[in-house]
């Protein structure tokens, strides 16, 4: 078990931009972490009001984004137009090629969100888009599903053998995970502090399992930050 704390990571600032970054990613290079299994990027980025990212092409990776704060304007070259905001998960395949650009739907606040890459199972894929919310009463207490590679229990539709899971915490709540022999696990925390195991993770800190974990378990805890929300990788 490998814990990445917050204050470790990569970091990223311009006047419009303060990123932070779990794997190397762009101008951030680390030998040691260019990744977990096919999970490739893991960006905590904040853009300030009036701001984003211009539009830019990505091809052969699937690419989640998950909004904390704030809401998330999305462009693209499929003809999407949607505003992601806290609760949403969208699922971008990139494929054989696509444009877009993301960008604070606010003048006045700024907005938070995860971006995620994950190594799709086969190249050369037909581009998509798939959105979908997922209220935080869905996530309390349990480990909700929100991507697969089958689509279940209602989770987006995700081109490889992983799975996504997100759950929220409180003070006195607990979410547990099986996780199968042969599985490898990223835990991700993106908002608030947990326990895990013996450890106290808080707001950033990531930890990387091995196969072999079995059953997993992060406990709510008393931090004056209110909720934990904690992301869940199951990865081949």
């Amino acid at each position: 078990m490998d814990i990445r704390r917050a204050k470790e990571r990569g970091h990223t600032q311009i006047d419009w931009l303060d990123s932070r970054h779990t794997f190397s990613f762009g101008d951030y290079h680390d030998p040691r972490f260019m990744g977990w299994r096919v999970l490739r990027v893991l960006n905590d980025d904040r853009v300030a009001p009036g701001g984003g990212f211009p539009t830019h092409a990505h091809r052969d990776m699937e690419i989640i984004s998950v909004v904390l704060e704030g809401g998330l304007r999305h462009r693209d070259s499929l003809g999407t137009g949607s505003t992601i905001v806290p609760g949403d998960v969208q699922l971008m395949t990139a494929g054989t090629g696509v444009r877009h650009s993301e960008a604070n739907a606010s003048n006045e606040l700024p907005v938070h969100f995860l971006q995620i890459w994950i190594v799709p199972e086969k190249a050369g894929l037909p581009p998509g888009y798939q959105q979908k919310s997922f209220p935080t009463a869905d996530r309390r207490g349990r480990f909700r599903l929100v991507a697969s590679p089958d689509g279940r229990d209602g989770s987006l539709l995700l081109h490889q053998q992983v799975s996504l899971s997100i759950a929220v915490v409180g003070p006195t709540e607990t979410a547990a995970y099986d996780l199968a022999p042969g599985r490898f696990a990223y835990l991700h925390v993106a908002r608030g502090a947990a326990r895990f195991q013996e450890h106290t993770l808080a707001e950033g800190d990531g930890v990387a399992l091995p196969s072999g974990a079995g059953a997993l378990a992060v406990w709510g805890i008393e931090s004056g930050s209110g909720d934990a929300e904690i992301l869940l990788f199951d990865l081949p």
